[in-house]
């Protein structure tokens, strides 16, 4: 531990929806690794997401855990609000219950707590199906560009971050999976140091609830956070190469008809350029009005 001796003290949040197989020996396997560690105080918190199988059955009889029933599935981001909510300590660790992660990359994150407030995996290696690769890749690189920084994972679930932050940009965090990637983009623009830490997983234990349809979502999730973060990265752009675009189309054809007509198109494409521009500069102040409405 690198605190200097400060005991570090963690809530351990684990989102749970139909997680009956892993779930028992992912919270044993967490539970012994974090005995493991020294100057550590924790606490472990199970937020079932209305899970239709054992999964309730199995958590009830786990001792030393803090269990939260949701009375039907509300999201993985919403489990993880709620652990945070109801959490002690000034840390959180969320760790996913399907079984892909592994407790002894966690000593690792807390010699990171000293210089950083929120240590976040990159998964090396196996990342999950191959068919969800693609759209992760391009989500990775749409979100790099948006904040200004190589982000080589924006949704791992593992991570590990102070409270008093995720509290404090709780109100734009969704209730579902885009949850890990618009707080990843959120620590960043705001500033906050954050560590990406490699890790390895395992492939996970039963049936994922994604799908390959679930990629017009990565779609949507695209569209939210650039309106959220950084309006004027998408709109500026479009709006400069819009104007150039008329200009010389504009100049072309009054050099080609001697001077004497302006062409109708390029002076339209000019005017929607203008517009973009100003659209985009009104959705950047919306952006910040709402990013700040609880600092």
């Amino acid at each position: 531990m690198t605190n200097e001796g400060k005991k570090i003290k963690v809530s351990v949040i684990i989102p749970v929806y139909n997680e009956e197989k892993p779930i028992a020996g992912v919270i044993d396997g967490l539970k012994e690794e974090l005995g493991k560690i020294g100057g550590l105080e924790w606490e472990i918190i199970v937020v079932n997401d209305g899970s239709g199988d054992q999964s309730g059955e199995i958590i009830k009889n786990i001792s030393k855990i803090n269990l939260i029933n949701h009375p039907y599935r509300k999201g993985y981001g919403a489990c993880l609000k709620k652990g945070a909510w109801q959490a002690r300590y000034e840390w959180l660790l969320f760790f996913d219950g399907d079984g892909q992660h592994k407790p002894e990359c966690l000593r690792d994150f807390f010699e990171y707590t000293k210089d950083y407030d929120i240590v976040i995996g990159a998964r090396q290696g196996y990342q999950g199906p191959l068919w969800r690769q693609p759209g992760k890749r391009f989500l990775n690189l749409i979100a790099s560009y948006l904040a200004e920084r190589k982000i080589p994972d924006l949704n791992c679930g593992l991570r590990l971050v102070k409270k008093d932050y995720f509290l404090k940009y709780c109100h734009i965090f969704p209730d579902g999976f885009s949850l890990s990637s618009t707080s990843t983009l959120a620590f960043l623009k705001k500033g906050l140091s954050v560590k990406f830490l490699p890790i390895k997983i395992d492939k996970r234990i039963g049936e994922s609830t994604l799908k390959a349809s679930d990629g017009f979502r990565v779609i949507i999730l695209l569209v939210k956070l650039i309106m959220l973060f950084s309006p004027l990265k998408i709109f500026l752009p479009i709006a400069l190469i819009g104007m150039s675009a008329s200009v010389i189309w504009m100049g072309y054809n009054l050099a080609t008809t001697n001077f004497s007509l302006i062409s109708k198109s390029g002076g339209f494409l000019f005017v929607a350029s203008l517009l973009v521009l100003l659209f985009g500069l009104l959705a950047d102040q919306v952006a910040a009005v709402r990013r700040e409405m609880k600092e």
